[in-house]
C-alpha cells in the first residue's frame, strides 16, 4: 500500500517541478511513510511520484519501478495478488524483473497484453504507467474502487494533475481550491454522485476504468475506458432450475481463494472483527489457512444497542484468535479525532463510525501490524443491506402471495427500527428518473431524499439561486449506466445501483481506505475480489435472499466456521451510537458546533445560511422523536464535516 501523485503535460514542465511534486507527496505521506521517489522528465512534461508503505519486497521494492529496458515507468498504490504465478509465466517467456515486488507484474503484463492486461490484474490498486516510447500515460483504478484516484484537468486541456487523495491534487499550485456547490448539496444529503469529489473540477476516476492520456498538438487527448463492471445476467438467461449446493460450493471455493491470496505479504496480516458474519467468516477461514491464531481487532461502543463486541468475542474465542478490543466513548469519537477523520476522508460523513475505524487502524499500527483482511463487500455481493431486502420484498417476489410479502416487510421494519431515518425511510419515496431506469426507486436512496428535504432549505441564498433547477437525485441516476439495469432482476438492480454510489463513495472511503491509510495501515477486502464477484452475480436472487434470510448462500458456504448465534443472526447495520443517544456525546457535539457552526464560520464558508443553520440546530435540540432525531443527527454530522472541510482546505 502506498500513495501516488503526479502530473503530465503536453508542454515542458518548469524547473521547480521536483519541488511541486514533493509538495504533492507530502500531503499523502501517511499513505507511505517508508520512503518516496520521483521520476521527472521536464522536457516531456512527465512527473510521477510515489510514497511507500512496505508490504512486499521490503528491501528492494522502492518506486517508481522501471522496466528492465527502461521503456515503462510505474507508480502504484495497492496490491496485485497471484503475482508469483504471473512472474513465473512471464519469466518462462523471456521477461525479466528487477525487484521482487508484486507491483512489477503490471509492467510485464502490459508489455505482453497491451491494454488487455486489465483482464489479468487481480487485487486492489490504482496506478500510473508511463510509456516512454509512445510518450503516453495510463491512470487506472481497480474494479470496485477500493483504492482512490483523483485528477484535475487544466482549462486549456494541456495538463492533468492526479493523486491518491484529492489533497495531493490540490497541492499543485495550478489547481484552484474551492468547495463544489453541487457536491456540497450532495454531501449534506449524504450521497455524492459517482465521480464527484468535494472540490470543484477535481474528479474521482470511476472504478473499473482507466484514462489513456496522449499528446495532440499542445493539448492532452484524454480517453476514458471501462474495462470491467459489476455485471448481472439478464433475467431471461437465468435458469429456472438450479442446484443450491453447487452455488454454495462455488462461493466457498472462491472466497477461500480470495482470502488465501490476501494473506500473502512480507509482514503479518490480521483481521478486522465485528459481530457480523462477513468479518467473522473472514477470521474463521483465515485461521484455517494460516493454521495458527489470527490477530483480530474489534470496536466496542459504550451503548449496548450498537455494540457488537460480545458477539465478536464469542467468534474470536471459538477460533482461538488473539483479539484486541478498542473501547470507544464520546471523547474518542468527537473532538480532535473527528476533525482529523474529516481531513483524511475529504468528504462529509453521517455517522462517527469512520472516526471509530480511524482509531481502530491506529491501534493496528501501534500493535505492530500493517495489514488486515476486512469484510467489506459481502453485503454488496450477497444482498445484505436492509434496503436491498425491502426492494426484494416489494419488487422481486412476484411469485409470492401478498400476505407473505407483508409478513417479510413487517419483520424487516421491526428489526431495523433503530436505524429508521438513516438506513430505511419510514415512507416510500418515488423519483421519475429512477423509476425510468430501474422500474422503481431503490430503497437505499429514499432516506437521503428525506434528508435532502431538510438540507436544501439550509443553503445560502446565493447557492439556492445557483442550484434552483438542479436535482441531485436525478444527477445521481443520470450517472448510472442504464444498460446495466435493463432486463435484470429488481434485486440485481438494487445491488448494482448501491454499489455504484454508496460502496465507492462511502463504505470504501470514510469506512475503508481513507481511515485505514490515515494510519499507514493497509486493508484488504477479500469479498471485493472480481473472481468471487463473478460467482456472486450468477447466484439466483432467491439464494441471495431466501425467504426472509439475507446472504443465504454465503451463510451456507461458511456456516462451518460460525457460531450458531452468528449463523442465525440477521444483518445489523454497523454504526456508532448517534449523538442524541447520550448526554456526553451531545456535550462533545456542542463543542464542535460552537467552533464550526457558529454564524461567523457558516457565513465565511458561504454554503449555508447562518440564520437557517441556527434555526435547524435549535429544532434539533428540542426534538424528541426517535426517527426524526436519527435523520437530524445525520444532517448535523454533514453540516459539521462540510464546514470543517472548508476550514481545512479552503480557508485554513
Amino acid at each position: 500500500m502506498c500513495g501516488i501523485a503526479g502530473h503530465f503535460s503536453a508542454t515542458p514542465l518548469p524547473e521547480n517541478t521536483p519541488d511541486v511534486l514533493d509538495g504533492q507527496l507530502k500531503t499523502i505521506v501517511h499513505r507511505g511513510p517508508d520512503g518516496n521517489g520521483q521520476f521527472v522528465l521536464r522536457d516531456r512534461g512527465v512527473a510521477l511520484g510515489h510514497t511507500r508503505l512496505s508490504i512486499n519486497d521490503l528491501e528492494g521494492g522502492s518506486q517508481p519501478l522501471h522496466a528492465i529496458d527502461d521503456r515503462f515507468v510505474l507508480t502504484t498504490n495497492g496490491e496485485f495478488y497471484d503475482f508469483k504465478r504471473h512472474r513465473s509465466t512471464l519469466m518462462a517467456e523471456g521477461d525479466r524483473f528487477i525487484t521482487k515486488s508484486d507491483s512489477e507484474i503490471a509492467i510485464g503484463l502490459y508489455r505482453k497484453f497491451g491494454l488487455d492486461f486489465t483482464e489479468h490484474l487481480r487485487g486492489e490498486f490504482a496506478f500510473a504507467l508511463y510509456d516512454q516510447k509512445e510518450d503516453e500515460l495510463i491512470l487506472l483504478r481497480d474494479r470496485f474502487g477500493v483504492r482512490p484516484l483523483f485528477y484535475w484537468v487544466s482549462p486549456d486541456q494541456s495538463t492533468i494533475v492526479y493523486g491518491s487523495e484529492a489533497k495531493s491534487v490540490l497541492a499543485h499550485p495550478d489547481v484552484p481550491v474551492k468547495l463544489d456547490g453541487k457536491a456540497a448539496l450532495h454531501q449534506l444529503m449524504q450521497t455524492i454522485a459517482p465521480g464527484m469529489s468535494a472540490f470543484e473540477n477535481v474528479t474521482s476516476l470511476a472504478p473499473g476504468h482507466f484514462l489513456r492520456i496522449r499528446k495532440r498538438g499542445g493539448k492532452l487527448d484524454i480517453h476514458e475506458q471501462r474495462y470491467w463492471d459489476f455485471d448481472f445476467p439478464h433475467e431471461e438467461s437465468r435458469s429456472k432450475t438450479f442446484d443450491e449446493q453447487e452455488y454454495v460450493e462455488r462461493v466457498r471455493s472462491e472466497l477461500i481463494d480470495a482470502i488465501v491470496l490476501r494473506l500473502e505479504a512480507d509482514v503479518p496480516v490480521g483481521c478486522y472483527l465485528s459481530g457480523g458474519i462477513d468479518s467473522c467468516c473472514i477470521l474463521g477461514l483465515a485461521t484455517g489457512a494460516m493454521q495458527s491464531p489470527t490477530k483480530a481487532y474489534t470496536i466496542s461502543f459504550d451503548d449496548d444497542a450498537y455494540d457488537e463486541a460480545p458477539i465478536a468475542k464469542e467468534m474470536a474465542e471459538s477460533m482461538g484468535a488473539d483479539q484486541e478490543v478498542i473501547n470507544l466513548k464520546a471523547e474518542d469519537l468527537y473532538g480532535e479525532n473527528y476533525v482529523k477523520t474529516v481531513w483524511h476522508a475529504e468528504r462529509t460523513f453521517y455517522n462517527t463510525l469512520g472516526v471509530a475505524k480511524n482509531l481502530m487502524s491506529k491501534r493496528v499500527w501501534d500493535s505492530g501490524y500493517r495489514c488486515v483482511i476486512t469484510g467489506e463487500g459481502a453485503d454488496e455481493l450477497f444482498a445484505g443491506y436492509p434496503a436491498l431486502k425491502r426492494d426484494m420484498f416489494l419488487h422481486g417476489l412476484s411469485h409470492e402471495p401478498d400476505s407473505v410479502k407483508a409478513e417479510y416487510q413487517a419483520a424487516l421494519e421491526k428489526t431495523n427500527q433503530l436505524f429508521k431515518g438513516a438506513i430505511l425511510a419510514e415512507n416510500q419515496r418515488h423519483h421519475a428518473k429512477w423509476e425510468s431506469i430501474c422500474g422503481f426507486t431503490p430503497s437505499w436512496i429514499q432516506p437521503w431524499m428525506d434528508t435532502l428535504d431538510l438540507a436544501r432549505p439550509l443553503l445560502s441564498d446565493d447557492l439556492q439561486r445557483e442550484l434552483k433547477d438542479y436535482d441531485p437525485i436525478e444527477e445521481i441516476a443520470s450517472r448510472i449506466d442504464a444498460s446495466m439495469l435493463e432486463g435484470r432482476h429488481p434485486l440485481d438492480i438494487a445491488q448494482y445501483t448501491w454499489s455504484k454510489c454508496q460502496l465507492e463513495g462511502q463504505i470504501l472511503n470514510w469506512g475503508g481506505d481513507r481511515v485505514d491509510m490515515a494510519n499507514s495501515m493497509e486493508s484488504r477486502p477479500a469479498f471485493l475480489d472480481h473472481h468471487l464477484a463473478a460467482v456472486a452475480v450468477d447466484v439466483p436472487p432467491s439464494l441471495r435472499i431466501k425467504g426472509n434470510i439475507e446472504k443465504h448462500v454465503l451463510r451456507e458456504a461458511v456456516k462451518g466456521v460460525l457460531p450458531d448465534v452468528l449463523y442465525k443472526r440477521e444483518k445489523f447495520a454497523f454504526m456508532a451510537p448517534p449523538a442524541h443517544t447520550d448526554k456526553s456525546k451531545m456535550a462533545k457535539v456542542e463543542e464542535l458546533i460552537s467552533e464550526y457552526l457558529n454564524e461567523n464560520t457558516v457565513e465565511e464558508a458561504g454554503v449555508c445560511s447562518p440564520e437557517r443553520v441556527t434555526q435547524f440546530l435549535n429544532e434539533y435540540r428540542a426534538d424528541t422523536d426517535g426517527t426524526s432525531l436519527v435523520r437530524k443527527d445525520t444532517l448535523l454530522n454533514h453540516l459539521l464535516t462540510l464546514h470543517i472541510l472548508h476550514r481545512q482546505f479552503v480557508s485554513p
